[in-house]
């Protein structure tokens, strides 16, 4: 896959020391490491850490960023790995309200906060690469080869590891109904 060629001007800038020209690309990049992160740790304060360390991470191996890549999947694999790192630090167990993004228009409105509330408390639940992968694939929408990547493991580990995810979640809702 290339980069775009204005992507990879500023990238090649940005390992030859331009700070503006890396300053472009992380508000290029910025949103989805966010996202990445937030998927991760669950909580908005340590997804902020994770993105600003991971960016730290970045910047200090501009050198060995290969031009031939997609800078956004580099980055996204650096902030995955600085978001398991906090996890790991914090042992972070608590998770937020999922997005909006999960609500479904069909459902009755009283039922929402039960459903997120369960959802939360089950995901929470999982083991912490369980709940990436799902968040990740099924709220994010990466691929399993990008999951892979981004959490260090083959893609077709980030296809079993969902599915075993998957499986685990459902058992933990069992009793909700639809």
């Amino acid at each position: 896959m290339r980069i775009p060629d204005e992507e990879r001007a500023l990238a090649e800038a940005a390992r030859e020391g331009d700070q503006k020209a890396f300053a472009e690309l992380v508000r290029l990049h910025q949103r989805r490491a966010y996202l990445v992160a937030r998927a991760i740790v669950t909580v908005h304060e340590d997804a902020e850490d994770a993105v600003q360390e991971g960016f730290i991470r970045v910047w200090q191996s501009m050198d060995r960023f290969d031009s031939s890549q997609s800078f956004g999947a580099w980055v996204n694999r650096i902030v995955a790995n600085a978001a398991l790192d906090i996890t790991r630090r914090r042992k972070v167990r608590t998770t937020e309200e999922l997005s909006d993004s999960l609500r479904s228009p069909s459902r009755d409105p009283s039922l929402d906060a039960e459903l997120k509330t369960r959802l939360s408390l089950a995901l929470a639940q999982l083991p912490e690469r369980a709940r990436s992968v799902i968040v990740l694939h099924d709220v994010e929408g990466y691929t399993h080869v990008e999951i892979g990547a981004m959490l260090g493991i083959p893609g077709g580990t980030a296809r079993s590891d969902l599915h075993h995810a998957r499986q685990r979640l459902r058992a933990l809702l069992q009793d909700l109904r639809g």
